[in-house]
């Protein structure tokens, strides 16, 4: 790799790492804004037109917060923890493309930050070792409510890490690499003269096992139960403060953000239109438009269910998911194996 090659991947590492911080403080004003919604209320709406400066506001109220630390906590692993989890989280979305490459001043660039004939085998690598920052902060607290939050999300991780592994397979067979951006040039095919070759439509269990493994590995409702307030109070984060809260605060958000890419490049043709007709628009816009479907879909849950019990969790994780990913993994192998004899 040259220099240029470098210098550019440098660059839009940290066009993309801003991106992913603006998206963290304009997904929670647009989460309290449809929640808001669903309740018939109005939501924030009186910093700056619309409340559209809340996020604003809000980041400089983390900052001016006083830092606390709790007297019998490992203080080195306890400011460490926080930063583990939102490293991971912007450094997942380096493979993913959200876009086709662009012509800047005569050169040609990728919108992506790079391209890995391994992509989906780092995103799975990078995003388990998130938890490690979830526990590491339960146990570092040295407060059993945090302890427990930081268990209960390793068990969570743990348990549909595998059924979405399993899921994901399905649409690695069929496309044949796990380059993120091979995945999404397979879909760019059409079927019948107007259905595009998506993998939800070949992959439809999947991508359901994929959705609810998603919601599993970011602890959003229904599925938040390592920061269950009724029963751990707040969780692993429950000595956290100011920006070292809002560092976990950023790395759920932005969690919620990359895995709905994922999900857009792994089974709704990533980047690519919906018809060749609207190929013009360009690749950049009908990424967003999937990814914002997705980040809806996460709010709307939240504002509708209910806390599902912890046993549930687990038996819906090993009883259900997983041995359904499982069939649904086999059953592809052999379609494309028989395909091709």
């Amino acid at each position: 790799m040259d220099i240029g090659s470098i210098i550019g991947s440098i660059i839009m590492a940290a066009i993309v790492a801003f991106a992913l911080v603006t998206g963290f403080a304009y997904m929670t004003l647009f989460e309290r804004k449809v929640v808001a919604r669903i309740q018939v209320r109005l939501g924030p709406n009186r910093v700056g037109p619309g409340g559209f400066f809340q996020p604003l506001a809000d980041g400089i109220k983390l900052a001016l917060k006083e830092d606390i630390i709790p007297a019998h906590a490992d203080r080195p692993v306890f400011t460490l923890a926080p930063m583990i989890s939102l490293v991971v989280a912007l450094a997942a979305f380096a493979v993913i493309p959200f876009g086709s490459n662009i012509t800047i001043f005569g050169m040609n660039v990728p919108l992506r930050v790079t391209d890995i004939n391994v992509g989906i085998l780092y995103i799975f690598g990078i995003t388990s070792l998130g938890v490690y920052g979830i526990v590491l902060a339960g146990w570092s607290s040295n407060n059993r409510y945090s302890l427990l939050g930081g268990i209960r999300s390793s068990a969570q991780v743990i348990s549909y890490e595998l059924a979405m592994t399993m899921a994901v397979l399905g649409v690695l067979i069929l496309t044949g690499s796990l380059s993120m951006n091979d995945i999404v040039l397979h879909q760019r095919a059409i079927w019948f003269g107007f259905l595009p070759a998506w993998n939800i439509f070949v992959q439809p269990l999947a991508f359901v096992i994929y959705v609810i493994s998603a919601l599993a590995e970011t602890n959003r409702a229904p599925f938040d139960l390592p920061e269950a307030e009724q029963e751990l109070i707040a969780g692993y984060h429950i000595e956290y403060s100011s920006m070292r809260f809002a560092m976990f605060f950023m790395a759920e958000y932005i969690n919620m953000i990359t895995v709905s890419a994922i999900a857009t490049t792994l089974f709704l043709g990533g980047w690519s239109a919906p018809s060749r007709y609207l190929d013009g628009i360009g690749g950049l816009p009908w990424f967003l438009i999937k990814v914002v479907l997705f980040l809806y879909f996460f709010v709307w849950l939240r504002a509708t269910l209910p806390r599902v019990r912890y046993d549930k969790l687990m038996k819906l994780g090993w009883y259900w998911l997983l041995p359904l990913s499982l069939i649904n993994m086999m059953l592809t192998a052999v379609v494309v194996v028989w395909g091709n004899v």
